[in-house]
Parts: C-alpha cells; sequence; structure tokens
C-alpha cells in the first residue's frame, strides 16, 4: 500500500474512526423537559400563583422547574456517551506497510488492503485477516469469552458467526501472545465493533415505568383542574349571583386546589435520595429513573464471570493414579519431590505462560494462574524456577491442548495440558510412585474418565496432564511427535468459585418473584454448573447456546420464555442479548440486564435497567448502562431491587400523603356552589398555596425517606402495567383519609361561624361577622394542617401496623410535622403574615377541638388497615 493509494482510499472508506450519528440538539432536549406533562402543571400553578398576587410563591414554583429540567437534562446527555467511550478502544497508531516500509501509521488512516503487524501487547486497530502466523487474542470485549483464543494464518473463515473465524482478528481486541502479520478487510463504522456502536446508538432508553405512570396521571389531574375550573365560573355567575370577577378568582382557587404542587419535586428528591442510598451500599445510578425502575425489575439476565463468581479460576481437586482425589480448597500437605504430585505440579507451571508477581499481581490465563496457586498449595514453587522452554505448541481451539518443550535439571521434557478427552487417547503410559511409568490400560482409562465424569457433571472445568521425556534434539520435533506417546500424571477440576454472598441473593430473589436467567458468552455446561451451585435453576436446567438461538424463530422463543422459568443463554452474541431483553419485554416484564463487555452495550441500552460492573467492565458498558457495580457483586443487584422497592412504596405513600389534602381543600368550594353562596367560602386562595407548597412539603419529603416496610422482598413484583395510582389507592386518598379530614374540617368551619353569631345566608361582608368569616377559615386552614399530622402517619405504611413500623423510626418526618406546626403558627400569629393569608389568631376552645383531629384521622386508616391485615390471614 502506497501513501498516495491510502489517501485515495480514505475519501472512499472514510477515517477508522466510531462515529455518532444523528446527534441530537441540546436545547430540543432542554425544551422536552420543560414541556412534560408535570412540567406543564406546575406552569399552571406558578400563573395561577401570579395571577394571585403571590409572586414570591410563583417563583419558588418556576425555580423548582428549571431545577428538575436541568438535573433530567445532565442526566440524559451522561447516557449518551457510549459511542465515545467504545473510541477508547481504538489504539492511537499501528505498525502498517506503506511504500514497502514498515511504518508507525496514525490508526485513523488506516483503509482496507493495508497490512498491519501484531504482536505481543499491541490492540487491533481494525477487522484483518492473518497472512502469516498465529497469536492468541483478548476477545472478552466483543463476545464476552473469558479466555484467550488462537488466531492462525492457516485457520479457516467457515464458521458460523464472523467472531469465531480463526484466521481473523478483530477492532479493539489484544493480542496476548505471538506474532502475525494481516491484511485490513474493514474500517471505522464497519468492523465489528462498529456494528455495535451503531447498535448501542439505534437502540434508546425507554421512560421508566414510573416515569410513564407519572406522566399519564398528570394528564389525569390537569384535566380534572381544569374542568373543575371552568365548572364553577357557570355555577358561581348564575346560581351564586356572583360578580364574575369574584367567580374567576374562586375557579382560580379551585384549580389551585387540584394541583398538587409538590408532587413532581417530591417524587424527584425521592429518587434522589435512593440513588444516595444505592451509592452507599455500592451500585451507582446514572439515570434517576433507575431507582424505581429496579422495583418494578421481573426478571434479571446476569452475566456469569465476575458477577455470580470472584472470576478467579482455581483448582479445586486434583486426581493422580498414587494419591487419587486431593481436595485443594483446604489445608493441603506439601507432596514430596518425585510424587505424583510433584510431577503433575511440575508439568502444570511449566507448560504456561502466566506469571504471580512478588508482590501478588497475576498476569495470565486464569487457567494456568490456577495452576499456579495449585503448586503453591502443594508447597512446590510457581516461578517456573529451574524450567528454561525451548519450545512451545500454542494452544489450540480445535486440538484443547498446549504443549511445551522444557530443559529441567533432569533433561528434556515435553509437557502437555488440555481437555482429558483430547490428552488421554494421547498417553500410553501412565505415572507410578517414585517416578515411574506403566501402560495405561483400559480399566485404568475407564476410571479416569469416571472421575472425569463426575466432576463435569458439577460444572468443574477439567484439565489432563501429562509428559514424556525427550531424546535426540528437541528442536526437529513436530507437534505430532512431541504429543504422542505422553505418560498421563492426572487430571484436575478447576472452578471460577461462586461469590459467597450470591446464593443467599438468589434466595431473595426467588423469594420476591424474581426470575433469574444467565446469559454468557462461556460454555454453556459451565454456566449450569455454576447456576446449580448458586442455586439458579438445577442440572436439567435449560441451555440455549448462541448459534441455536441464531435460528429460533421469535414465536418458538417467546414459547422458551414462557414455559422455562430460568435459562441459560450460552455464547451468547450481542444481537442475542439485544432479543432476549426484547423477547422478555414483549412477555411485559421489566428487565435487568448486566454485564461487562463492549458487545453488552446494545442489550444494557435495550434493557428496561442496564447494570455494568465497576471493575471488570468496560467504559462502553458502564457508558451505556443506566447503574454501575463499584463492586461487581450479584447481591448489590439484589440490593438495588430492594432499594428500588422502598422507593416506590414510599413514592405511593407520599402520593396518598399529598392527595389526602385534595378532597378537605375542594369540598369547601363545593359546599360555597351548592350553597349558591349563602355561606360564605371557607377557604382562600393563599391559604390552599401555604398547605400546598408550605405546611405539606417537609413531611412528604421525610415519607421518601420512609424505612423498608416489612415483607417487601415476600411479594412478587408488579406487572409492567400497573398503575403507580390505582383504584384503591385514590379511595384510600380521596375517600376515606380525605373524606374524614373533609367532615372534620368543615365541622370545624361551620363550629367557628355558628359560635359567633352567624345564621345561614347571612351577609360576611363587614363588621364582626366578617371577623368571624376569618376566623372560621382560619379554623379551616388549621384543620387541614392538623388532618395532615394523622395522614401523615397513616400513609408510613400500606399495610402493617404503625406499632410494627414503629412511631419514631423516621425522625425526618417528627421533623417535618415540627415545621408545619411552627410554619402554621407563623401564618396565624404573626401579622404581615396574617394580612398576606387572610387569618387571625385561633380563640384557645378553638385550638382545643383541632387536638383529637390526627389522632382521628389516623385511627380511622388504622382500623381498615387491621381488618384488611385479618382478612388476609383468614384467607
Amino acid at each position: 500500500m502506497t501513501d498516495r493509494e491510502a489517501a485515495r482510499r480514505q475519501v472512499v472508506y472514510g477515517p477508522n474512526m466510531l462515529i455518532r450519528r444523528g446527534r441530537r440538539r441540546w436545547p430540543r432536549q432542554i425544551l422536552r423537559q420543560l414541556t412534560q406533562p408535570l412540567a406543564l402543571l406546575l406552569w399552571l400553578a406558578a400563573v395561577l400563583a401570579y395571577v394571585t398576587g403571590a409572586g414570591a410563591l410563583a417563583a419558588a414554583i418556576i425555580a423548582v422547574i428549571l431545577l428538575n429540567a436541568a438535573f433530567a437534562f445532565i442526566q440524559e446527555r451522561h447516557a449518551e456517551h457510549a459511542v465515545e467511550a467504545l473510541a477508547a478502544y481504538l489504539p492511537p497508531s499501528a505498525r502498517a506497510i506503506r511504500d514497502g516500509k514498515e511504518a508507525l501509521v496514525d490508526a485513523r488512516l488506516l483503509v482496507p488492503g493495508d497490512v498491519i503487524f501484531i504482536g505481543e501487547g499491541d490492540r487491533v486497530s481494525a477487522d484483518a485477516r492473518l497472512l502469516e502466523g498465529s497469536v492468541e487474542m483478548d476477545v472478552s470485549a466483543l463476545t464476552g469469552e473469558s479466555l484467550p483464543v488462537l488466531r492462525s494464518a492457516e485457520g479457516d473463515s467457515l464458521a458460523e458467526r464472523l467472531l469465531d473465524a480463526s484466521d481473523m482478528v478483530f477492532s479493539g481486541t489484544s493480542c496476548t501472545g505471538g506474532e502475525a502479520t494481516a491484511v485490513v478487510f474493514a474500517t471505522g463504522m464497519r468492523t465489528e465493533l462498529g456494528r455495535i456502536a451503531a447498535l448501542s446508538e439505534r437502540v434508546g432508553h425507554d421512560k421508566s415505568p414510573l416515569e410513564q405512570q407519572v406522566t399519564r396521571v398528570a394528564r389525569v389531574i390537569a384535566i380534572v383542574a381544569i374542568v373543575m375550573g371552568a365548572a364553577f365560573i357557570p355555577v358561581g355567575t348564575l346560581l351564586a349571583g356572583l360578580p364574575l370577577g369574584d367567580t374567576l378568582s374562586f375557579a382560580i382557587g379551585l384549580l389551585v386546589a387540584n394541583v398538587p404542587e409538590g408532587l413532581l419535586p417530591t417524587i424527584t428528591l425521592a429518587l434522589a435520595v435512593g440513588v444516595r442510598l444505592l451509592a452507599r451500599e455500592g451500585a451507582l445510578v446514572k439515570r434517576i429513573s433507575a431507582v424505581e425502575t429496579l422495583g418494578s425489575t421481573s426478571v434479571i439476565c446476569t452475566d456469569k464471570t465476575g458477577t455470580l463468581t470472584m472470576n478467579r479460576m482455581r483448582a479445586l481437586e486434583v486426581w493422580t493414579p498414587e494419591s487419587g482425589i486431593l481436595g485443594l480448597d483446604g489445608v493441603v500437605p506439601a507432596a514430596p519431590p518425585g510424587s505424583d504430585l510433584a510431577r503433575l505440579a511440575t508439568a502444570a507451571v511449566a507448560c504456561s505462560s502466566a506469571r504471580i508477581a512478588p508482590d501478588g499481581a497475576e498476569t495470565g490465563d486464569p487457567t494456568e494462574l490456577a495452576f499456579l496457586h495449585a503448586a503453591s498449595a502443594l508447597g512446590l514453587p510457581s516461578d517456573r524456577a529451574g524450567v528454561a522452554r525451548l519450545a512451545q505448541f500454542h494452544f489450540d481451539p480445535a486440538l484443547r491442548r498446549m504443549s511445551t518443550v522444557d530443559a529441567l535439571a533432569d533433561g528434556t521434557w515435553v509437557h502437555c495440558k488440555g481437555a482429558p478427552e483430547e490428552i488421554v487417547p494421547l498417553c500410553g503410559w501412565i505415572s507410578e510412585p517414585g517416578g515411574g511409568r506403566a501402560p495405561l490400560v483400559e480399566p485404568v482409562r475407564d476410571r479416569v474418565f469416571e472421575t472425569v465424569d463426575a466432576w463435569a457433571k458439577q460444572g468443574l472445568r477439567v484439565l489432563a496432564v501429562a509428559e514424556r521425556a525427550v531424546d535426540g534434539n528437541p528442536a526437529s520435533l513436530t507437534r505430532r511427535e512431541a504429543e504422542s506417546g505422553l505418560t498421563l500424571l492426572g487430571v484436575a477440576a478447576l472452578l471460577d468459585p461462586p461469590r459467597p454472598e450470591v446464593p443467599a441473593a438468589v434466595a431473595s430473589c426467588h423469594a420476591a418473584g424474581i426470575r433469574l436467567m444467565i446469559v454468557t458468552g462461556d460454555h454453556g455446561l459451565t454456566a449450569r454448573g455454576i447456576a446449580a451451585r448458586v442455586g439458579i435453576g438445577n442440572e436439567h436446567t435449560r441451555v440455549v447456546s448462541g448459534t441455536e438461538l441464531d435460528h429460533m424463530p421469535e414465536a418458538e422463543l417467546d414459547a422458551l420464555l414462557m414455559a422455562n422459568r430460568e435459562m441459560i443463554f450460552a455464547r451468547s452474541s450481542p444481537e442475542a442479548k439485544l432479543r432476549i431483553a426484547d423477547a422478555l419485554r414483549e412477555l411485559g416484564h421489566v428487565v435487568a440486564m448486566t454485564g461487562d463487555g463492549v458487545n453488552d452495550a446494545p442489550a444494557l441500552r435495550r434493557a428496561d435497567i442496564g447494570i455494568a460492573m465497576g471493575r471488570s467492565g468496560t467504559d462502553v458498558a458502564r457508558e451505556a448502562s443506566a447503574m454501575v457495580l463499584t463492586d461487581d457483586d450479584f447481591a448489590s443487584v439484589v440490593n438495588a431491587v430492594r432499594s428500588g422497592r422502598r422507593v416506590y412504596d414510599n413514592v405511593r405513600k407520599f402520593i396518598v400523603y399529598i392527595f389526602a389534602h385534595a378532597t378537605p381543600e375542594v369540598v369547601p368550594f363545593l359546599l360555597y356552589a351548592v350553597a349558591g353562596g349563602a355561606i360564605p367560602l371557607p377557604l382562600t386562595v393563599m391559604q390552599i398555596l401555604a398547605v400546598d407548597l408550605g405546611t405539606e412539603t417537609l413531611p412528604a419529603l421525610a415519607l421518601g425517606r420512609e424505612p423498608e416496610e416489612p415483607g417487601t422482598m415476600e411479594r412478587p413484583p408488579r406487572e409492567r402495567g400497573q398503575n403507580v395510582i390505582d383504584g384503591p389507592m385514590l379511595a384510600r386518598a380521596w375517600g376515606l383519609l380525605g373524606g374524614i379530614s373533609a367532615l372534620l374540617v368543615t365541622g370545624a368551619f361551620f363550629t367557628t361561624l355558628l359560635a359567633g353569631g352567624w345564621h345561614y345566608g347571612e351577609s360576611t361582608a363587614s363588621g364582626y361577622l366578617h371577623f368571624v368569616e376569618v376566623q372560621a377559615t382560619t379554623m379551616t386552614f388549621l384543620g387541614i394542617v392538623a388532618c395532615q399530622i394523622g395522614t401523615a402517619f397513616a400513609a408510613r405504611t400500606q399495610t402493617a401496623s404503625l406499632a410494627q413500623i414503629g412511631l419514631g423510626t423516621n425522625r425526618l418526618l417528627l421533623w417535618g410535622i415540627t415545621f408545619e406546626i411552627a410554619f402554621s403558627a407563623a401564618i396565624v400569629y404573626i401579622p404581615p403574615l396574617q394580612t398576606i393569608f387572610g387569618t387571625v389568631a385561633p380563640a384557645p376552645w378553638q385550638l382545643l377541638l383541632l387536638i383529637p383531629f390526627p389522632f382521628i384521622v389516623w385511627g380511622a386508616d388504622e382500623g381498615v388497615r387491621s381488618i384488611r391485615r385479618h382478612r388476609a390471614r383468614r384467607d
């Protein structure tokens, strides 16, 4: 490739870069946040507050709108950086041949047809086919494969998936060993990495269930408020005979009474509190709505390596002819020099490229590291001291074995390790005590495979280790010659151990009715063994390979997901993970999916809640996800689900609290309309605003911090379409709590009027009766506040009794109620505030009248909940 030809191809193919397409404009994003339904309701409340002369309140509402919009905008922009993170996987330069000479070329300038060199430690810059040589490649970021794979120019391209072609290397993968020359055939967005980037970009985030429900509720509230306000105008003018100006003023008051000004900021702040609590537990939430989504999760699709397991392969047991089966997970006796255990460990360490540094840092293949640790456990060196490697036959996925030719103190030896079904047929001998060997007869061979089969059924990875002495010149050995006439030293069972806390977390998921599915790039049998160990499924759990899934029609996949509660999807591609997430969502599930590789990014974005690994995960996965686990621990996912359910419950609690006050605020206007103006208006617009934005705000926020209610993780997840505000909830808020509050408040209003000498139909426009009217409206305001206190304690629990959760377990609520009382006292006792809100100081007997209100409201709700608990126990 000449520089001139490369320049021409740059024009045709473009730069070797990952490019974001269709970037959204930030003004449109901000406008969308400012015009969402709840924001429009708040705009309406601000306009009404300004019209009624409450400029300061209008400014406060607008500030809340702007803060919410800014926060949501920042979260949305932050979630759009997945494609930029993918670009970090492309190295800045590559070694290529230009004008007949090797040169260091800017990776962005590579074009199809360039010949590049790949060596150990290099990251590949573009998709390429090998021309000569062989390399071991870490492709985990693209495929999820936990072990390095061999790519050779002698391989073929006949694999069903392009990523499995044994003569190709791909952009973004790393070389862990070997050297090769390759020709580039795809660059930029045409590479496999670019294809995943395009998938990640096309897949967008849907609104969370709570966002959808709040949007729907906001529309309903807006319609009700506007209809009631508009309906009051003809009622006031025609039936009550009021002037049009007064009627409009009262209609505005009715609108304000129906608009829950504090709902949006309270929900946002409650979710923000959930974000902070999750961060303390090792889960960083990037989208605030993800907190609630977690609570509605019905299916968790989890990776295996590093999430369910420790991501540290260890030798669990070994079998040798002399020692039999020996466990290595406890106190292990040192292997005597010359014993079969010592020979097996020496051979395994020699046939390895892994290293354990003096400071404990580990590098190399996890399987080889497991053998090094096993050697240490047996009291043998793990650093290949005294071993000089003369030749190496790399691991071949087709042959499923690796061999080295090593010079030791006692001669030159071939050391070989690999799959037992590949190694044992090459063995004509088996080791004997004292360093000898004996013919490998059929009964002994059968006994070896019985051990292998027993371990395989447990999901353990089994490797055999063999050796042979080399006579003559080792440099002339071919692989076929080196790997023949071997002496079997033994077999080892390896396991990436499950995290100790995972079984309990899995049990919690089962108790909570959450389905668990493993979606991994690893082998299905290994995944099923780990799954059974942690309590996911059993030895008969259905395993679906990536190839099988690729050929499966959508209807068959849906039927499969409906018929099997827990499944394992192995060797999964990015498209496969995307299909699984889509299928589960179509079946009505709320899906949480974990992932750590580049290949996981599309599915992480598509799932209702994408969860990336913070330690082992790639930047791409972290950017594409809604939540990042700082400890890569599956138990943190379950804790996040628990927190999400608590947040959702708390959202319902403060919605009950806020909605309950709508009834005592609206009823006075209805009484006024029904009476045709024969009674004074029991409440002013400013007093309504004082309740909606003053007295109720802090207790509502405190309910957002309510501790977890008993039985939170023992109930099934709610359905995707279940309303956050349903009929029973409205009956409790508007009917029970609101209805009792309205009766008490109206009773206090009329008691004050009648005690002051007022008679039905008598004018209160002037004189002493006007003072009595102000007293009565003050009692209405204070009555609502008193009922709020009872409602707050009642709303703390949906089913349990207050005694079960404890009176003082939410100290913030106690402080909120204290502020509520102090704020109300300021309104009715401080002269400037009396003028603004139309209040007077109540008489002592009137204050005594208010004391039972909280207990009556709370007691009625406690009684209804007690009856429901009794019925549930009886059923």
